[in-house]
């Protein structure tokens, strides 16, 4: 329902916060317009409150006869991730077009580029995440997508004896986003979830004895 109506209000003008620099340029023309105060919003029948990236309420602006609300504002009630290109001045909502690594700001203590761990079925992941110690455990890690992002691609692969549950919450609200399993003869699967408007994430794997768990970072990747 939600990205249903997205899409309909996608129909409406809409406005994105972006860096002071680009109020200077030169293909800005300047208006008279109103705060609305009488606009509201409601997401699948209830009733939203509007707010910027730093919580404070905004209003909707109301310039001939059309109605303007803040993308990011809107984004969030929605759960539709959006960013700004400033090289190509551009709204980026939902899922992007390339995949950007989880790499990138990636830490736990299994994080590692050791090329005696980091190949997989022949092939050299450098960059993975690579738990095979002992004992059954719970094998997990976090990842801060920051609300950036509609979708998460995640490779995993079992290593020495399948992983009968893998999970992906929302650490914020501990919304539990997918729940799986990952087989040996599954290989490298990949594993695909839905995290738009989500700040932070949790993945924790059940992983038995004898048993390890093998994510390459580089091939893994937010959309």
């Amino acid at each position: 329902m939600k990205k249903k109506w997205f899409v309909g209000i996608i129909g409406l003008t809409m406005v994105v916060s972006m860096g002071a620099g680009a109020y200077a340029a030169s293909n800005l023309t300047e208006i008279k317009a109103y705060l609305n105060h009488d606009i509201k919003v409601k997401v699948d029948g209830k009733p939203v409150q509007l707010q910027d990236e730093q919580g404070s309420v905004v209003i909707p602006i109301t310039y001939k006869g059309t109605t303007y609300l803040p993308v990011r504002a809107v984004s969030n009630a929605l759960d539709v991730a959006v960013a700004y290109d400033s090289e190509t001045s551009s709204v980026l909502l939902g899922e992007k077009t390339d995949g950007v690594s989880i790499a990138d700001g990636f830490y736990s203590m299994y994080h590692t580029k050791d090329p005696s761990k980091t190949s997989y079925k022949g092939k050299d992941y450098k960059d993975v995440y690579f738990d095979n110690t002992d004992g059954s455990r719970s094998s997990n890690f976090a990842l801060n997508p920051k609300k950036k992002y509609q979708k998460l691609y995640l490779q995993v692969a079992a290593v020495g004896k399948d992983i009968e549950e893998i999970s992906v919450h929302d650490s914020d609200t501990d919304t539990e986003l997918l729940q799986t399993t990952v087989s040996i003869a599954d290989g490298l699967k990949t594993i695909e979830v839905d995290i738009g408007g989500v700040d932070q994430l949790w993945v924790n794997a059940g992983v038995k004895d004898g048993g390890g768990i093998f994510i390459p970072l580089t091939t893994s990747y937010y959309k």
